[in-house]
């Protein structure tokens, strides 16, 4: 690890990182265990965790009995882990009524489990639901709601629960329970199948790696590149990010964990409190879309969308790199306008000893290819991850992955699939909810109603902004795999019936349920970097949003014309697309910034950010436009610093 990280590793700012997260993140407001409880919480949790390795590759056991296995685990641990408030947050403290929550919870499963073989014969249709079974399906939903209002938090809940009223008025008590607790349309349904067979395996890897050290180097690595140029620590914020956070799956756990380091960096330079909070909230957010890995999203895109995980890849570079050009031109020119400096040489890595730990990239490029392949399952290709990563560790004298850390990262794994699986049968519950009353239909009905009643706007954007703001709200603290999941099970679908291709529509949606992390009013990402900036939250999640403009546009644009995902687009044209986009994300960044060589008018910002959009569409004639009246905003801002002696 380089000096610029260790003297950011001492134990005040370590404290620091926890008390931040505890605010921002909800899975960190654990409760406290010490000594013999502890041992055991930990034990249960790492039996846990190998049981689903275990089961995922090679149980064969129904899939019902799996998942209602899977389930009552994750209501046990989640209510040994999550108190119900903050005030129960104390050491060795559980108090009798969540004692009672996590039994009867657990047991609810547990019996749909041992019970299973009889209940198939016995409930073939809801019409042969009794009072007991009703019971028994009420109590473990609100035992998940209960959990779910814990650790993932107050906004899905409210979807859920006005979903609930709803069927409940269309629908009779035992036909919702039955939907939505003994068949695999509810709690059990895709989202809690795929997060038991793909998503805890990728949380697992995810665990191993951190443990191999990878994030010391990845930030070691972004100074090495760009830590030298002007405002150089914002710029090792967005690249480290970016680096970090496609593995890590928090956008939040990625803001606290680089940002400890890179935001000091950003102040000391002579960055704005609030600008610093913002560079590392949009690029740690950012690190969710960035392939290959996504935070594992990429592996259930390719589940849900029916394409190869290549193929899944391939089509997120674009738009990952038009969102990290405009964060990192933005940067650029803030440090312009600042006359900021970069990092002293001698302060910064050397190229020389990083390249003797490239091989701490071996997990991430076996796991890659061994999915690219297509010869082995995700599940096995993620264990197979898993036993490199331990392997590369060995190399490594300061992470060497040990007895104690393989078990480490078995309990982090473990605990890190709670708010995952909860939040995933959340999803299945609203899922369920709308396929049982047919609201799905109504829903497109009323979307397309609305588009079609203004007529001086193309109804797709009518829909695709309404399509937005749900899933910004549906987003808004929940982990990234699980919010696709959220995404695909609800937004998706009405976007394919309008007519937007499928692979755009799970893009939109996946794109606007991450940024949901940096957009006010519930902007926590963007929050948790204005606790480390000790800056203003609200300036912070504006300035997040302006910077991370990409994310915002780049959906509709790929929407509206798929090429941008190279759907149907031939390789010169694809290159055209390339090149024109990353000109009109300058564009954009620079009309937003306001700076280009030197200050720019308010009528030329206006030009110059309409011949970015121009040239992020792929289309000829507003290429052609958008470079024209680009070309004239540069020429004219160029010579016009060079009369003043400004470069950029």
């Amino acid at each position: 690890m380089s000096d610029i990280n260790r003297q950011n590793t001492g134990t005040g700012a370590e404290q620091d990182v926890k008390d931040i997260m505890r605010k921002y993140d909800r899975e960190s407001n654990t409760r406290i265990w010490e000594g013999t409880p502890a041992f055991i919480i930990r034990w249960i949790i790492v039996v846990f965790s190998i049981y689903c390795i275990w089961s995922t590759l090679f149980s064969t056991a129904a899939l019902e009995k799996r998942l209602t296995v899977f389930l009552a685990m994750i209501i046990v641990m989640g209510y040994l882990t999550y108190p119900a408030s903050k005030k129960h947050v104390r050491t060795n403290y559980i108090p009798w009524y969540d004692i009672v929550l996590m039994a009867v919870g657990a047991a609810c499963f547990l019996y749909y489990c041992f019970a299973y073989d009889s209940l198939v014969m016995i409930l073939s249709s809801a019409s042969k639901m009794t009072p007991f079974f009703i019971t028994v399906g009420v109590i473990g939903i609100l035992c998940l709601i209960e959990l779910c209002r814990r650790c993932v938090g107050i906004p899905i809940l409210c979807v859920a629960g006005a979903l609930l009223i709803y069927t409940f008025t269309q629908k009779k008590l035992g036909q919702v329970i039955y939907t939505l607790f003994y068949s695999t349309s509810g709690v059990m349904g895709t989202p809690v199948q795929i997060c038991a067979k793909y998503i805890f395996i990728f949380i697992i890897f995810g665990a191993f790696l951190e443990r191999t050290g990878i994030a010391a180097f990845f930030i070691d690595l972004a100074n090495a590149m760009v830590g030298r140029f002007a405002g150089g620590p914002a710029k090792v914020a967005v690249v480290s990010s970016a680096l970090c956070g496609m593995v890590s799956g928090s956008s939040v756990g990625n803001t606290v964990t680089t940002g400890s380091v890179t935001i000091p960096m950003m102040k000391q330079t002579g960055y704005k409190p609030e600008f610093a909070g913002a560079v590392e909230a949009a690029a740690s957010t950012g690190g969710q879309i960035m392939p290959p890995i996504m935070g594992a999203a990429a592996f259930l895109m390719a589940e849900y969308m029916g394409i190869t995980y290549g193929e899944v890849a391939l089509k997120a570079i674009l738009p990952a790199v038009l969102y990290f050009a405009g964060i990192f031109i933005a940067v650029h020119l803030e440090a312009k306008k600042l006359d900021l400096k970069g990092i002293p040489r001698e302060n910064l890595p050397k190229f020389g000893k990083l390249l003797g730990r490239l091989y701490l990239l071996l997990p991430l490029v076996v796991l890659v290819w061994l999915v690219t392949t297509n010869t082995r399952t995700m599940q096995f290709s993620a264990s197979v991850a898993i036993l490199v990563a331990i392997a590369v560790s060995l190399f490594n004298r300061e992470d060497k992955i040990t007895v104690g850390k393989i078990l480490e990262a078995l309990e982090a794994g473990g605990k890190g699939v709670i708010t995952v699986a909860v939040a995933c049968a959340m999803a299945g519950i609203i899922s369920g909810c709308i396929t049982a009353t047919g609201l799905a239909s109504k829903l497109i009905t009323a979307v397309v109603s609305i588009s079609n009643s203004v007529g001086l706007v193309d109804p797709t954007l009518i829909a695709l902004f309404l399509t937005m703001i749900c899933c910004i709200i549906l987003g808004m603290g929940v982990p990234t795999t699980a919010n696709y999941c959220i995404m695909a099970s609800t937004c998706a679908p009405i976007l394919i019936t309008i007519g937007v291709p499928k692979v755009a529509a799970h893009f939109f949606v996946f794109y606007f349920g991450i940024v949901a992390d940096i957009t006010p009013p519930v902007a926590l990402a963007a929050y948790a970097g204005s606790a480390i900036a000790k800056s203003n939250p609200m300036k912070t999640g504006v300035n997040a949003t302006k910077l991370a403009i990409g994310a915002f546009i780049v959906p509709y644009i790929f929407c509206l014309n798929p090429q941008m995902l190279f759907i149907d687009a031939v390789p010169v044209k694809v290159i055209l697309i390339i090149v024109t986009s990353l000109i009109g994300i300058f564009g954009v960044a620079a009309a937003l910034n306001g700076y280009l060589f030197r200050p720019i008018a308010w009528p030329l910002r206006i030009i110059i950010a309409a011949a970015g959009l121009l040239m992020m569409d792929p289309n000829t004639v507003t290429d052609l436009i958008g470079i024209v009246l680009f070309a004239i905003v540069f020429c004219f801002q160029y010579f016009a610093g060079r009369k003043r002696g400004q470069t950029a």
